[in-house]
């Protein structure tokens, strides 16, 4: 049976499927401003019949991604406005993984969460120690604090794109908040100003 370990603390400094790349989930996820022409927007040719078929399928899809983006925000909301538990590790450090060229934070939304996470790793026995925080400052503190981290270790001093994993161990009912502008800090999103498009690609491996 898994044994968390809470602080006590308040620190507030400090999936879904799996898309083949950053990029897939970024688009899925960015708000968009309205002024911007919709995906695979472009001049349509051929017959009356041709254009309104396109038309309509453009349409349709705008509607669902526009659907999509919606409930993607009121999760966002609902995130930002909930104590999670961040797990971490015996260096005190927040416990994260390297992912398609991301460094992720892991944050649960209660124990049953973070139990299962454990269980899926095959690692339920042991004691996992956690802090409190608000979903808010895991975004705007903990994210940049993980990135300066990352960017001191490999000597590039800003480090690579972070993003947090929410509940990973529950598939689709979890929730993937990638490195982009609008979810996290600028600086530290992936299509940031200062994030480069040659960032290393992850190994995968949990740091802690």
């Amino acid at each position: 049976m898994t044994s968390a370990e809470p602080t006590g603390e308040s620190d507030e400094g400090e999936g879904r499927t799996r898309r083949s790349a950053l990029s897939d989930i970024a688009e899925q996820t960015i708000l968009r401003t309205g002024d911007e022409p919709s995906p695979g927007g472009g001049t349509a040719s051929g017959t009356e019949s041709h254009h309104e078929s396109r038309g309509l399928a453009e349409a349709n899809e705008n509607t669902r991604l526009t659907a999509h983006r919606r409930r993607f925000g009121a999760r966002l909301g609902e995130f930002r406005r909930s104590r999670v538990l961040v797990p971490y590790g015996e260096n005190g450090a927040a416990l994260t993984v390297e992912l398609q060229g991301a460094r992720w934070l892991l944050a649960f939304t209660d124990e049953a969460a973070l139990g299962r996470f454990a269980s899926a790793r095959g690692e339920a026995d042991r004691t996992w120690r956690y802090r409190m925080v608000w979903g808010a400052a895991v975004l705007d503190a903990g994210i940049p604090a993980v990135a300066a981290a990352s960017g001191a270790e490999d000597g590039s001093g800003a480090g690579m794109p972070c993003g947090v994993l929410v509940d990973a161990g529950d598939g689709e009912r979890g929730l993937v908040l990638p490195p982009v502008v609008g979810i996290v800090p600028d600086a530290c999103a992936l299509n940031g100003p200062a994030m480069g498009p040659d960032a290393d690609s992850g190994t995968g491996e949990e740091r802690r």
